[in-house]
């Protein structure tokens, strides 16, 4: 995939913290995931903590499983700020939440990181990466992709193929593929163009952009955690620990 010259903006991202968690009962019987404690550090916190240290001012979390408390929770944080997509009423998954917060997103393009996204970096900044690599002409939507073979937590088939130049195609039923989604991206307002009024996936606006040859994927630089289970988060604590320490 071909470096293009470095993005301006991208200082704003949406944050998924909307999920019921349920594949993480019974920690999130009382508890929402994005708060779940990962080596002494909720996913949320981790999160927002790399969003600012890669660059992003403003992050916009949606809230809808107990809400109340990851609104207290993000309540003082000003690095990055923080408003809320109130979802507490009808959850919109995925990409009927990213549309509902578009009107507090913006313009411009903007990173949408999932609350239980989790790595170790490698030797460069991977969001900075993704800044670099963003392309708006050529892309409705950029994702970080992991490895499989060398992620933590993860023992599926894999989810994308990527080709030389980046562009990226699904796996079919019977195949194993080498890249795993991150739960990281960069996206166009425009890739939510025409979409349905309330809940639908962002597998929608990826399979459109992937039609017209406008979904794209980066490789991530360090060691991905899957944190789906409570399995998966006994692995990335155990890793984190190490790197914490």
């Amino acid at each position: 995939m071909a470096e293009v010259k470095e993005a301006d903006g991208l200082t704003t991202a949406m944050v998924l913290a909307a999920g019921l968690g349920q594949r993480m009962r019974p920690l999130t019987a009382d508890t929402p995931k994005p708060l779940v404690p990962v080596a002494g550090r909720t996913l949320l916190g981790r999160v927002l903590d790399r969003l600012a240290g890669g660059g992003i001012e403003h992050a916009v979390v949606n809230v809808h499983y107990l809400g109340e408390q990851i609104i207290e929770a993000v309540a003082d944080r000003t690095s990055p700020t923080v408003k809320i997509s109130d979802e507490r009423e009808q959850l919109l998954d995925t990409g009927g939440g990213v549309a509902r917060a578009l009107p507090l997103l913006g313009e411009q393009p903007f990173f949408v990181q999932n609350s239980d996204s989790i790595w170790i970096e490698g030797p460069e900044n991977n969001l900075a990466r993704m800044r670099r690599y963003w392309d708006a002409e050529r892309m409705d939507c950029m994702l970080l992709l992991a490895m499989t073979t060398t992620s933590t937590g993860y023992d599926g088939r894999g989810d994308f193929s990527m080709d030389s130049e980046g562009l990226i195609s699904r796996r079919d039923e019977t195949s194993v593929v080498p890249f795993v989604f991150t739960g990281v991206s960069i996206a166009h307002p425009r890739l939510f163009d025409n979409t349905p009024d309330g809940p639908f996936s962002m597998n929608l606006v990826w399979d459109r952009a992937i039609q017209a040859g406008r979904l794209y994927g980066l490789r991530l630089e360090g060691k991905w955690m899957h944190v789906g289970s409570p399995l998966g988060l006994a692995e990335a604590e155990t890793a984190l620990a190490q790197v914490d320490a």
